[in-house]
């Protein structure tokens, strides 16, 4: 019987395959005490699973071959800092210890606490993270079993539909010839939506129903263009497949056709597109599609994948990569932006905040960790040798701010000349506009930057008091919300005023549904993830302006 089920696109595409159901693999252990005497014997049992556990992830990475090894063992190194975290087994070690708790019941409390801990984050990204956890916890729970985890084992022209998909399961699938994967959970921000869309493997994700009422062998019609998961299609379904599959085929020649073609309406007005960087890969791909440059470089990264605070040499070396991989276009470096979401053992340890949304973060953040905030800039500095270096401020909500930031940059050009480093030209130092107060008062804070990079993420979420992580405030947290379009025309307005360049980075500079209101709005630099450069140009090249 036909059904129709819906959806969230987390990688865009269409597809049509057979139903493959994964069965959830629950974490659901009763609470169970042990007595004085089995203390130990539950502790060693835990310790042989953590064990077993970082042995299959190092036997993943054996496995793992070709174009995607780099990105999976980015996520292999991730789950293997997580378990090698002293927090995790201290924290374990402690629960059977003092609550005289199973091993089972241990693990799953310490994950319940992990969990609790992100959801309190305010970042998007950062909040997905909690998906990492459960796959760890999982892979524990499943050696202190000795059970399997549920095999992802898939055949060519199948969908896999289950709760959720780590992203090593992903790239199996992707060699195995799957053809979609419909989940009941994620997020467009998890590992595995970033890993699906560099993959170009369709993933459509929050489809709640899907794993309830699928099953294995169904037809099934994935489009995650219009967001819908269609159950043994009619005759009319498989039409409409076969014409939107054609389409889509037109539509990627037609965009490859558009790699040089220069970005401009069709009334003569020229745009630059600049692309948002997390990997060398992201930097690779912007380059060949011929992007402006980096508007966006996320250093957080560098802080979030290690147990340890990343020196200054290390910064400097990841920074310098960054801006030799761009061959001479300017390259946006944006400081550190965490607020209350950093984990203690990075050394930038934060007590719970009852509001981490309005709490010490990015550069409220930094200038409160000054060691911390003096190594980046000192990188940032050292790597403009290379190239042209901007430095991109993050949560700015005052002037004093900037000119505190301002100060410290003239401090250590100073201090790394008399030490005989070569700099290249100072760099412009630009704000993030993502904070109302900051847009209201742009005025202000124009006199002390070169530039504005407008964050639509979070101006959207703090306009509207909409948690833009919440699944069930979709519908009210848009960025076409009358207070938001007007807000932004009053920010492209007063830059152009001042002769301040201003760039749109947040996930509205990518949707090129949102291209011809911004052009009108007045925007001339968007920038945005490279996969959605081409489509961006595309609807620029399509936008008349008179």
């Amino acid at each position: 019987m036909r059904r129709v089920f819906a959806g969230v696109a987390a990688s865009k595409g269409l597809a049509l395959g057979r139903a493959r159901v994964r069965e959830p693999h629950r974490l659901d252990v009763e609470e169970r005490m042990v007595g004085e005497g089995e203390i130990d014997a539950e502790r060693q049992l835990l310790h042989e699973a953590l064990q077993a556990a970082r042995r299959e992830l190092n036997d993943m990475r054996d496995r793992v071959r070709g174009a995607i090894a780099h990105e999976v063992g980015e996520f292999l190194d991730l789950h293997a800092m997580l378990l090698d975290d002293p927090d995790l087994e201290s924290g374990l070690d402690e629960l059977i210890r003092t609550g005289h708790y199973s091993a089972g019941y241990a693990l799953r409390l310490q994950r319940d606490r992990l969990v609790s801990a992100f959801d309190g984050i305010d970042d998007a990204y950062l909040r997905s993270r909690r998906e990492d956890i459960d796959h760890v916890i999982q892979r524990v729970y499943a050696a202190l079993h000795r059970e399997p985890l549920p095999q992802v084992i898939g055949l060519a022209g199948e969908v896999l539909i289950c709760e959720h998909i780590a992203p090593t399961d992903l790239a199996h699938l992707h060699e195995e010839g799957v053809v979609a994967i419909v989940t009941a959970q994620g997020s467009t921000l998890s590992h595995s939506a970033i890993l699906a869309r560099s993959l170009h493997l369709p993933l459509l994700i929050g489809a709640h129903e899907a794993l309830l009422h699928i099953n294995d062998g169904d037809a099934l019609i994935v489009d995650t263009l219009s967001g819908h998961v269609i159950v043994e299609p009619d005759a009319d379904d498989l039409r409409s497949f076969r014409d939107a599959e054609a389409g889509t085929r037109r539509e990627k020649r037609a965009l490859e056709r558009l790699r040089k073609a220069p970005t401009r309406t069709k009334d003569g007005t020229e745009v630059r597109l600049w692309a948002n960087a997390e990997s060398r890969d992201d930097v690779a791909q912007a380059f060949s599609l011929g992007a402006a440059g980096v508007g966006l470089y996320r250093t957080e990264f560098l802080f979030l994948q290690r147990r340890e605070l990343p020196t200054e040499e290390e910064q400097f070396l990841a920074y310098r990569d960054l801006v030799l991989g761009m061959n001479g276009r300017p390259v946006t470096i944006r400081t550190l932006d965490l607020g209350a979401d950093k984990s203690d053992s990075t050394g930038l340890a934060i007590a719970d905040e009852p509001n981490p949304a309005l709490g010490l973060r990015g550069i409220r953040l930094c200038l409160a960790h000054p060691d911390v905030f003096a190594d980046q800039l000192r990188a940032i500095l050292r790597a403009s040798a290379y190239g042209p270096v901007r430095i991109l401020i993050p949560m700015v909500s005052h002037a004093d701010e900037l000119r505190a930031c301002r100060k410290l940059i003239k401090r250590y050009t100073d201090e790394l000349r008399k030490a005989g480093h070569e700099l290249g030209e100072p760099p412009d130092v630009g704000a993030m506009i993502e904070v109302p107060a900051a847009a209201l008062a742009l005025d202000t804070l124009l006199p002390h930057i070169d530039f504005c990079s407008v964050g639509t993420n979070d101006l959207v979420q703090y306009m509207l008091a909409a948690d833009r992580g919440n699944d069930a405030l979709g519908p009210l947290a848009t960025a076409r919300h009358p207070a938001v379009v007007r807000v932004l025309g009053e920010i492209f307005r007063t830059c152009g005023e001042a002769g301040k360049s201003v760039a749109v980075c947040g996930e509205m500079a990518s949707n090129p549904e949102h291209a011809e209101l911004l052009l009108g709005l007045g925007l001339r630099d968007f920038s945005m993830h490279p996969s959605s450069m081409l489509e961006v140009r595309k609807a620029v090249r399509e936008a008349a302006l008179s």
